[in-house]
């Protein structure tokens, strides 16, 4: 269990599992298990419970977030994710994370209490003028979508146009059932892919399987 390997920066792989060391020691966020080695707490990363983890899980190629990153996260809900990106980012970085939820946001809000780098927007993701105050540099490192809504791509490229700066990283996670009940994955996924393509360099398209049924993680870079 004692062999960390590093898999990105702020990214480790420990056994079967991947982690990031903890920026609250001794406190969990959502139930996972801390582990102690040589001295740093490091906090297993449920790829079952975060889109980006699971993407990690099955292979991510280009994972550019690091120290003093500053990332917008669109469909917060509870901070699941963001908890790691926060771990990751460290007290030098910022995430700015978006969410329509007031349920979700007051489960998220008491995360950002105990972590100075995050931010939280009670907002809607399709409108991202309406949240403008909050981001003051107007530019983001990173930019991860996890939203339902059916236009995924759409609002993924209007908060890119407002906030991810020129050669800045894309995540969006594709929930494929949000967009078409009946049409095959592969289908909505390329169809959402096509969207992004006079934007964006596209390095990977990650089906999520098995940590999430009927979604694709894709990794794309703004020209």
């Amino acid at each position: 269990m004692g062999m960390v390997k590093k898999l990105f920066d702020g990214v480790f792989e420990i056994g079967h599992g991947i982690a990031t060391v903890n920026l609250t020691p001794g406190k969990n966020v959502y139930g996972e298990e801390l582990l102690k080695i040589d001295g740093d707490e490091y906090r297993l990363w449920n790829p079952y419970r975060s889109k980006v983890g699971a993407a990690l899980k099955k292979g991510m190629k280009d994972f550019q977030l690091r120290e003093g990153s500053r990332a917008l996260y669109l469909g917060a809900a509870e901070g699941t994710t963001i908890s790691h990106l926060s771990d990751i980012v460290g007290r030098e970085g910022m995430i700015f994370g978006v969410d329509i939820s007031a349920r979700s946001m007051r489960k998220f809000i008491y995360l950002c209490e105990q972590r100075p780098n995050l931010v939280p927007i009670l907002a809607d993701a399709s409108q991202p003028m309406t949240y403008k105050e909050h981001i003051p540099t107007f530019s983001v490192d990173a930019l991860f979508q996890d939203v339902s809504q059916k236009n995924q791509a759409e609002i993924f490229l209007k908060n890119v146009r407002a906030y991810l700066k020129g050669g800045g990283y894309g995540y969006l996670s594709v929930k494929v059932r949000s967009i078409s009940a009946s049409e095959s994955v592969e289908k909505v996924v390329e169809d959402e892919v096509g969207k992004l393509k006079n934007e964006f360099e596209i390095l990977q398209v990650i089906d999520l399987g098995p940590f999430e049924k009927d979604h694709a993680m894709v990794v794309c870079r703004k020209k």
